[in-house]
């Protein structure tokens, strides 16, 4: 209870601060407002926090020992690069493509080949079939097709990490692995990790949602809920109270810090420019 009051009266205070230094005409209506109701959001974040896991969400995903992922059970999509492997056809072997918009690659003798949509075993038989009619290929798989880059398939983290963004889909990435590339920083609620799985079809299904505590996961080694990521999965690291207070106020104050940041105010017999008229309070001009 003493935590909860103590951010609510933190950003009360604030928004005084800010009325205080400020008269009627000079703070809008909508500006109060915000305030207001930024108090009244953080007040209820601190009661309850807004957010949506279901423990049950887990089941939607896979532990890293309980599926074995290759890159046979990837379906290529452009711009994914393949390379080919057939020691009896010079033509084929070691040939890296990308894959094209249209969804095509094209070699020398057998010409264009479709792969979009198809895994890499699809489309070694494929090629297989191509070019017996050219070659005579010994062997049950003669040509092997590997997957050297996956830019077609991504997954999210988002929120308070230092390196956020989409992030390259290899088949075998799990929470940990994603948490530890983008590393959450000091802003970072740890123990309110979202992991979600978006809803292919939201009239159908809705989004599978749980929580992670990263915490536990680096210093007590607990990976009970170190699952395996799908493409398109968002990993959302929220913000703790007391930072989204903080980025809240910045949003809000920032438009005013520049309007009032041309007010001169001669104090003491020295002129200077302090924003707000607060005496040099704010420093970011």
């Amino acid at each position: 209870m003493f935590l909860r009051f103590s951010y609510f009266t933190y950003l009360h205070a604030s928004m005084c601060i800010c009325e205080g230094y400020m008269t009627s005409k000079q703070m809008s209506i909508r500006t109060r407002v915000s305030l207001r109701g930024l108090t009244l959001l953080v007040g209820a974040l601190s009661a309850g926090g807004c957010f949506y896991s279901n423990p049950s969400a887990m089941q939607a995903f896979k532990m890293p020992y309980a599926v074995d992922v290759t890159s046979q059970q990837y379906v290529l999509q452009p711009p994914d690069e393949i390379e080919v492997h057939c020691a009896r056809v010079p033509e084929l072997d070691r040939q890296r493509q990308r894959i094209r918009p249209d969804g095509k690659v094209s070699f020398e003798a057998i010409g264009e080949v479709e792969v979009a949509g198809k895994t890499p075993a699809q489309v070694a038989a494929i090629l297989e079939q191509k070019a017996a009619s050219l070659y005579t290929l010994p062997g049950d798989k003669p040509i092997d097709v590997r997957v050297m880059a996956f830019p077609s398939k991504v997954y999210y983290v988002l929120g308070q990490v230092y390196m956020p963004g989409r992030k390259p889909y290899t088949g075998r990435d799990t929470v940990l692995s994603a948490l530890a590339d983008a590393r959450p920083n000091p802003m970072a609620w740890k123990d309110r990790i979202q992991v979600i799985r978006p809803s292919r079809d939201p009239s159908v299904d809705s989004p599978k949602i749980f929580e992670v505590n990263y915490g536990q996961m680096v210093l007590k080694g607990d990976l009970s809920k170190d699952v395996l990521l799908e493409e398109g999965d968002i990993i959302w690291v929220p913000p703790t109270i007391p930072a989204y207070v903080t980025l809240k106020l910045e949003e809000l104050i920032t438009p005013i810090a520049r309007a009032f940041a041309g007010v001169w105010i001669v104090t003491g017999g020295t002129a200077g420019v302090y924003p707000y008229g607060m005496g040099g309070g704010y420093s970011g001009y």
